[in-house]
């Protein structure tokens, strides 16, 4: 979503960290491209001034621009204000689940925003950091199919949804969802409210008694990020009536401008407690400013990604795979777990967004090299198409089995042959691993050859040879590797050698 305001960013900080001196200028220069940067990308015009004025009231004293390096400190300024624009660097907001139960949630918000589906993300997210019994009800009696559509949300979250009854007004099933909850031993409800095209009295008019009725312990507004300024104007009417405890902000992985995002906490005064990601039942990330703002800022934001490979990750295949590895064992079937790993993580795109440095233009550069989520999805189809024996010996695939698997994955032989080529060098690495002598090192940030990208052995490859790609990956892997990478599972080849216990450092423990 903020691809556009980085790269935007990213070349005004270029300018400015070029330079060996600043003077007041300079500074002024840089801010009125940040202006116009954060105007395009629909963040409300108050905010954006507010936002300007402490960046120059910071940036343009004595102590930046006669520094060593007054471009970093600039950046640093603008970072900071970002973050305090965004909600400030204190812990993200949690959701309020304290207290007798059952604890009510309700949320609200636009027909189309995505309410029915973020209520089950939530609910799921509740029942599984949180441990907590949850019950979802659907209180919409007016759009068609609605009870039935969480109804089948909430199986594939993984919770109960409150039993349809014909014929009872919302009230009567907030009524219903609560005794139930309370005769059941539920600790939370999650209760869906209707939605409209617009906003409308007879909507918040009905809101508000299902508040009362209830007692919510939060009140979340779910909003659409692609709507821009209106999903800010819609905040403000629904707080007025509603006095709301949080936002969700839907569909962040679209192609919209961000000003919502950027604008929303500083119109409103209400923290966003989560960002729906994807359309996927766990495509839904806790809000933090700091880690958002580093995204914007090009920084990418490594404890995502590691979060993201911890809750996804199967101990028991990771520890088989571990084991296997230290027998210096990898075969195809192995190789196929490592890509649905990278699928269940968000795919390629979602891990390079997480990525330091991997702008727009090196995502570019990695989808016209056939690196991207597509390729993983033909790299399986090939293993798919081989037998359980080919698969654990790729050594017996000779011309007419390669013949045979690309016609079945609908490929040709050569991507069959890049596939078979990239497990060799990963063996190649698991079986240097299992010896004791850890995983060859990558001189000058460079893959062996014939691996694509440059990001991980994990992830070398996938497309092919990887050309048009090396220069963007030696760039993000100049200096230092991104921290906590080294212990991610579905990534191995980051250079650690296997601890005492058979397992990478940093490897998640079977509980």
């Amino acid at each position: 979503m903020f691809d556009a305001l980085s790269e935007r960013l990213s070349g005004v900080f270029d300018r400015i960290t070029g330079r060996g001196a600043l003077s007041e200028k300079d500074v002024d220069a840089a801010l009125r491209e940040i202006r116009v940067a954060l105007l395009e990308a629909d963040v409300a015009l108050p905010a954006v001034k507010d936002f300007i004025s402490k960046v120059r009231e910071k940036a343009v004293g004595d102590a930046v621009i006669r520094s060593v390096a007054p471009g970093q400190q600039v950046i640093k300024i603008v970072h900071d204000a970002l973050v305090e624009l965004l909600g400030g660097t204190s812990e993200p907001e949690r959701l309020q689940l304290e207290g007798e139960p059952p604890i009510a949630i309700l949320m609200a918000g636009l027909q189309g925003s995505g309410k029915t589906t973020t209520t089950a993300k939530i609910a799921k997210r509740i029942a599984e950091r949180e441990k907590k019994k949850v019950l979802v009800a659907s209180l919409d009696t007016r759009r068609p199919a609605a009870m039935e559509q969480l109804a089948q949300m909430a199986e594939k979250a993984g919770v109960p949804s409150l039993p349809i009854v014909a014929g009872q007004t919302a009230i009567e099933i907030a009524r219903r969802a609560m005794n139930s909850a309370r005769l059941q031993g539920f600790d939370v409800v999650i209760l869906d409210t209707a939605g409209r095209t617009t906003l409308d009295e007879e909507m918040m008019g009905e809101a508000a008694k299902i508040a009362s009725e209830t007692r919510p312990r939060e009140i979340l507004l779910v909003a659409d990020a692609l709507t821009g300024q209106d999903a800010v104007e819609t905040a403000r009417r629904f707080n007025e009536r509603l006095k709301l405890t949080g936002l969700v902000l839907t569909r962040m992985d679209g192609d919209g401008r961000g000003g919502a995002a950027l604008s929303m906490r500083w119109v409103t005064g209400l923290p966003i407690k989560f960002l729906g990601t994807s359309e996927k039942i766990d495509g839904l990330d806790g809000f933090d400013a700091k880690r958002l703002a580093g995204r914007i800022l090009g920084r990418g934001d490594i404890v995502s990604l590691v979060e993201k490979a911890s809750a996804q990750i199967d101990h028991e295949k990771a520890e088989a795979l571990a084991r296997k590895m230290a027998k210096g064992k990898f075969d195809l079937n192995d190789l196929r777990d490592q890509l649905l790993q990278l699928q269940k993580m968000g795919g390629l795109s979602g891990i390079m967004g997480l990525l330091p440095g991997m702008n727009k233009q090196m995502k570019a550069q990695a989808a016209a090299s056939g690196f991207d989520d597509k390729s993983i999805k033909r790299q399986e189809a090939i293993i798919l198409s081989m037998t359980p024996a080919e698969r654990a010996k790729p050594d017996i695939l000779k011309a007419s089995r390669k013949k045979r698997i690309a016609a079945g994955a609908g490929v040709g032989v050569p991507e069959v042959n890049r596939l078979l080529k990239m497990h060799m060098q990963m063996a190649g690495m698991m079986k240097r691993a299992g010896k004791g002598k850890g995983l060859p090192g990558m001189p000058g940030g460079r893959m062996p050859p014939g691996m694509a990208g440059g990001m991980g052995a994990g992830m070398g490859g996938l497309g092919g040879p990887g050309a048009g790609l090396g220069s963007a990956a030696d760039d993000l892997l100049k200096g230092k590797s991104p921290t906590g990478l080294s212990g991610l599972p579905g990534l191995p080849g980051t250079g650690a050698p296997l601890g005492p216990d058979g397992l990478p450092p940093g490897f998640p423990k079977k509980k």
